[in-house]
């Protein structure tokens, strides 16, 4: 019997309506808003994407992270709908709406953190770090902030200051915000270094860290290392920051992944899958630190719209009735089989990293990091129907964010293109 396929590429890709409109976006869009697939979406459904020529994909990319119950899915569609019919826009802190306060309710009930909790919500992942530190440099009193090598956490001047990687993020863009510091990651000695050599420990407000470092390519650290910061935080009064914004909603097969470290951290930055897409953002975290600023302190126009905040409503909705929670532990255990043995096969593929459906590959030359070859490999990929998102501080790992929802048939036909594409660009 024939296998049903999902993927369908019927032109070159990109396709001509994609060349076409793309060749329109330069003349009209910012040049730094550089296009890493080069094919226009017309249509996406679950793990998949159909672009305007008609051709059909399997979506490992997963809009960076944020689809983790997948392209427009049907409960999510349906309460972004009933919400715009009735109001889209008050500003939370001028006329309060419900849903807000439900979904606060919600996440901190499944927050990793006991105690009194307090929620907000804002627009984008690096929003909710920089209110992190606004949280725990109120609660502290104290101005410091430090994050690790290798972490990834936004865009905006305090997050970018934070973020490591220099090309394309950093270079040309400062200067930078002032008393935030960098350390090795996985390495508890350095952090003591430090204290010592770079600033006290009594001047320190947050420790911000990624539970699985993301763009560095999936990093995953050692307990002792996650578990030894919650002891330095607790020691020294610094605010312990996760940064769970691409790590959050079962992508490593817990809800967050800081419970598989069994640590709690004081405040939790979450975005990217909250609501499926739609810009949402929050910080989860003990009362005291949420309740230290002042009045008006934190907020925005925009922030915890209620459109956003119905979709989170439904992605809390999926996760509970399709168990995505332990579907990201299965799809991670077909995924990691798969990439174990390409390690095994190819001396090219140096490692398999990260937790849950949270995996990456990292791919050599001679020994050393090949961006050339990760960019190969998502090239031949990308024209056999299936979109792959580099990482890496080298640039030469590839990673896995596809959406949870995925088929067992579109995983396996996946896959098998992926692996097309690597011996291609190993030929």
């Amino acid at each position: 019997m024939a296998t049903t396929r999902t993927i369908e590429i019927k032109t070159d890709v990109p396709g001509p309506r994609s060349r076409a409109i793309l060749a329109r976006k330069e003349r009209v869009v910012a040049a730094p808003l550089s296009i890493y697939l080069s094919l226009v979406i017309a249509e996406g459904r679950g793990a998949t994407l159909t672009d305007v020529d008609g051709n059909t994909f399997v979506d490992f990319t997963g809009g960076i992270g944020c689809l983790n119950v997948g392209h427009s899915h049907p409960r999510v569609v349906e309460a972004i709908r009933e919400q715009a019919e009735r109001f889209t826009h008050t500003d939370f802190t001028v006329v309060p709406y419900e849903n807000y306060v439900g979904l606060a309710e919600r996440l901190l009930e499944l927050a990793p953190i006991s105690g009194e909790t307090r929620a907000a919500f804002f627009n984008s992942g690096a929003e909710a770090i920089e209110n992190s530190v606004k949280f725990a440099r109120a609660a502290t009193g104290r101005r410091a902030v430090i994050a690790f090598e290798g972490g990834f956490h936004g865009r905006t001047l305090l997050a970018l200051s934070l973020t490591s990687k220099t090309h394309p993020y950093k270079a040309g863009l400062g200067p930078f915000a002032p008393d935030t510091y960098r350390v090795a990651f996985d390495d508890l000695a350095a952090l003591a270094y430090a204290f010592k050599t770079h600033v006290a420990a009594e001047e320190v407000a947050a420790i911000v860290f990624e539970p699985v470092q993301g763009e560095s390519g999936f990093v995953v650290p050692s307990q002792e290392f996650v578990r030894g910061l919650r002891r330095i935080c607790d020691e020294n009064g610094i605010v312990l920051v996760a940064d769970e914004v691409q790590t959050g909603f079962c992508r490593t097969g817990r809800m967050f992944a800081m419970e598989h470290f069994g640590v709690e951290p004081d405040l939790m930055a979450i975005a990217k899958s909250i609501a499926a897409g739609i810009p949402l953002s929050g910080v989860l975290g003990r009362a005291e630190i949420m309740d230290a600023p002042a009045d008006g302190a934190v907020g925005g126009t925009y922030v915890g719209n209620p459109v956003a905040i119905a979709a989170a409503h439904a992605v809390l909705d999926v996760v509970a009735e399709e168990r995505l929670a332990e579907r990201a532990e299965s799809i991670g255990e077909t995924i990691r089989a798969r990439m174990e043995n390409w390690r095994d096969r190819f001396d090219a593929v140096a490692g398999v990293r990260g937790l849950g459906a949270m995996l990456a590959i990292e791919l050599v030359r001679d020994g050393k990091p090949d961006a050339e070859l990760a960019t190969a490999v998502a090239e031949g990929a990308a024209r056999r129907g299936l979109l792959l998102l580099k990482a890496g501080i080298y640039s030469n790992c590839i990673r896995v964010l596809v959406p949870l929802v995925i088929e067992d048939g579109e995983l396996d036909e996946a896959l098998g293109v992926w692996e097309e594409a690597l011996v291609e660009a190993l030929s």
